[in-house]
């Protein structure tokens, strides 16, 4: 890093083993599609990838694995607009090679990120093999006024040389889904039925194609256009594709060149889905948006004002955390959740618009940013509210094969709505398939409900409490009663077959049936969304009461059921501590000496056990906060107020006692733990809880990718740690 500005975060100099996490903090996108800052020109390998991704647009291939056929949903990468090469010619030669930043000797690299203006430029200068200098500058920026379009400028500075400046301004559809190698068995291919075109009148390229699956049309454009001072018209300009890569329409130009002059290239780029246009029109009408998109400059003023805007609704940092962390998480939170998700069908990835870790996949992760979002950008909360809504019908299906009532969402979606969760995973430090039961993870269903009830609180907004909001909320409460339901010892409901947050308990030892009993978080959480239903629907509004019973088809005395069973669901103790499921305490100690010698890093304790023949269900450890997750929902004061409603006599004390004996057993393999445990701490005033804020604002800008950072930025926990630090501003909790 370079400056102290709050507003830029820079990198000098080139380091290849620094590329992926660079690509990833220096992503731009505007709600709509986002694309790592990878080096215009360059292939997607070595330290390189290509990947632009465009929000809730998913492929769907199927694959046998293991001796069963596994199918897989993934964002898609899209084809590559940033593709731009350059190469000094100053005789009669053809085959210089490209300038590159990898086989052209580099005198500096400066690669700057402007996160007020949201445009991110690269400054490099180089000298090939036979001496001459060349300086190049580019900007790239990903229109936050009009979703639609890019815009890539390139200036061009020939130091001590005069000659032709070859320029190839390219698309390329080539491009696959190969970041992560554990995903490489899928094959990657998530785009079909390509057609490129050239409009040579007016400078334009274009690649279609559509979604394997799912059948997402998409349509990108690139106009090119030379903007440079008393210089003749390029001699050659030609529109064609490089013979050896069909997918990669081009423009290719030849630019007369002074010595210590200047050329400047522009490319503007539209891209577009039939996700909001009808299939037919997308590449059309992406070859239009180019041609008449706006003058780079009026484009480019356009865009900061609509960063302007955001930011100016946007919480100040807090004077106890780094300011540039804070705006970097600010940045990437808003141009993944900007206002233009409100007109689109796309939920809050785990890792944004920025990697292909979690292959774009939707899990929890709004239930951090919701709270964020819902005071200053109301409409954008509500959008991934509305995600959800959309896909109730889904869970209701869901729901039903469950033999439950309500709604039952998955752990893991995507595109339809259905469990997208891949039922088996490969351990990259073993060679091994292992089955994956995170799909077990029901809690999620909570989560909604409560991002429902945060966003209502936060926003005011009833009217989508009674248009939507009332509807999640009573579907999942009925989910949770009929399933405790099946379970009741004439004592105690039990919620069976379930796992909390921590991933690395999904069973107990030896058990063939996967699944815990009674998970404290799940429980509680069930608890608290059946009290929420039965409060609501006493003072809905006789009409929206009405229409709901009709909706649902809801029987007379759910309501009070509902109340029934949040007092009686059994939430396990031992030793005055809140187990983190039934039989917890049979569990053997882990020994954490031993492990911590032989391997400094245990965060994925699960791949180094199984690698051993081992399992984490034998011990009493975590991946993650899971009964302390309930520290991050709730004050010390709510939590026991839900004990005590359920007719556990905990006090503060209790909590207390909890937090002490999860803290050393957790070891924090998810990004959102020191989060959590920060808010969790802070609530207690506990010693540790400065070194987990420290921790929570560091997830990703550490300088290292411990966390792989590489394959994108973590957005919950960048979430969860604004909330942290706009709540230390405030000194209020949202």
């Amino acid at each position: 890093m370079g400056t102290n500005s709050e507003w830029v975060w820079e990198y000098e100099g080139y380091r290849p083993e620094e590329e992926g996490i660079r690509e990833t903090l220096c992503a731009l996108g505007n709600g709509a599609f986002g694309v790592r800052a990878a080096v215009p020109g360059e292939e997607s390998e070595g330290p390189h990838y290509r990947g632009t991704y465009a929000a809730g647009c998913y492929g769907r291939t199927s694959l046998s694995v293991e001796g069963r056929t596994v199918q897989c949903e993934a964002m898609a990468n899209l084809p590559d607009w940033l593709w731009t090469r350059l190469r000094p010619l100053t005789g009669d030669e053809d085959d210089e090679p490209w300038l590159s930043v990898d086989s052209t000797e580099i005198l500096s690299h400066h690669l700057r990120l402007d996160l007020r203006n949201g445009v991110l430029t690269r400054l490099v200068r180089y000298r090939d093999l036979r001496g001459r200098r060349t300086r190049v500058a580019q900007a790239v920026l990903v229109s936050m006024d009009d979703p639609a379009l890019a815009l890539v400028r390139t200036e061009v500075t020939a130091e001590n040389w005069q000659g032709v400046l070859e320029v190839e301004s390219a698309l390329d559809g080539s491009v696959r889904n190969s970041q992560v190698d554990r995903y490489r068995a899928f094959g990657g291919h998530y785009l079909t039925d390509f057609h490129c075109a050239t409009r040579a009148d007016e400078h334009i390229v274009t690649v279609g194609c559509r979604t394997v699956g799912t059948g997402v049309s998409v349509g990108v454009a690139a106009a090119t256009a030379v903007l440079r001072e008393n210089a003749a018209r390029p001699s050659v300009r030609s529109l064609d594709a490089d013979s050896t890569r069909p997918l990669r329409p081009r423009t290719l130009l030849r630019l007369p060149v002074a010595r210590a002059g200047k050329v400047e290239v522009v490319k503007t780029v539209a891209q577009l889905t039939s996700r909001t246009l009808s299939p037919e029109d997308v590449g059309e009408r992406a070859a239009e948006r180019a041609a008449s998109a706006p003058h780079p400059a009026e484009l480019l003023a356009r865009h900061q004002e609509a960063w302007r805007k955001l930011y100016h609704r946007s919480p100040r940092p807090s004077p106890s955390v780094p300011k540039q962390v804070h705006r970097l998480h600010q940045f990437h939170l808003l141009q993944t959740t900007s206002p233009h998700i409100a007109g689109l069908d796309a939920g809050f990835p785990a890792r944004g618009l920025h990697g292909e870790e979690y292959q774009g996949r939707v899990f929890w992760d709004e239930l951090f940013a919701v709270p964020w979002l819902s005071q200053q950008w109301p409409r954008t909360a509500r959008a991934l509210l509305d995600y959800r809504y959309r896909r109730l019908p889904a869970a209701r299906a869901a729901a039903a094969k469950a033999g439950l009532r309500g709604a039952l969402y998955p752990w893991q979606s995507a595109a339809s709505g259905h469990e997208a969760t891949l039922p088996i995973v490969a351990n990259p430090l073993s060679g091994r398939w292992t089955a994956d039961h995170s799909a077990l993870q029901r809690h999620i269903n909570s989560a909604i409900a409560y991002s429902v009830d945060q966003y209502v609180r936060l926003s005011g907004d009833i009217a989508y409490l009674h248009a939507r909001g009332a509807e999640m909320i009573l579907e999942t409460a009925r989910m949770w009663a009929s399933s405790a339901a099946q379970h009741f010892d004439g004592r105690r409901y039990h919620l069976v077959g379930v796992m909390g947050p921590d991933e690395y308990h999904d069973g107990y030892p030896g058990c063939p049936v996967p699944g815990l009993e009674d998970n404290a978080y799940t429980n509680v959480t069930a608890a608290w969304t059946l009290i929420r239903a039965y409060r609501l629907w006493c003072a809905m509004p006789g009409q929206h009461r009405e229409r709901l019973t009709a909706l649902l088809s809801m029987a007379p005395d759910e309501p009070r059921c509902w109340l029934e069973i949040s007092r009686r669901l059994h939430i396990p103790f031992h030793e005055g501590v809140i187990s983190q499921f039934e039989g917890w305490e049979d569990l053997a100690e882990f020994d954490w000496n031993g492990y911590r010698s032989r391997y400094p890093d245990l965060r994925r304790l699960d791949r180094i056990l199984e690698r051993e023949g081992d399992h984490p269900n034998r011990y009493r450890l975590s991946k993650q906060a899971d009964t302390l997750m309930l520290g991050y929902l709730f004050t010390p004061e709510e939590l026991m107020a839900l004990l005590q409603h359920l007719g556990y006599p905990a006090t503060t004390d209790t909590w207390q006692r909890t937090v002490d004996h999860y803290l050393p057993r957790t070891t924090h393999g998810s990004t959102l733990s020191a989060a959590v445990h920060a808010h969790v701490l802070n609530a207690i005033e506990h010693p540790a809880a400065a070194e987990f804020v420290r921790r929570a604002l560091r997830v990703d800008t550490d300088g290292a990718d411990r966390s792989g950072t590489s394959y994108g930025v973590h957005l919950g926990a960048m979430a969860a740690a604004l909330r942290l630090a706009t709540e230390k501003e405030t000194g209020t909790r949202t």
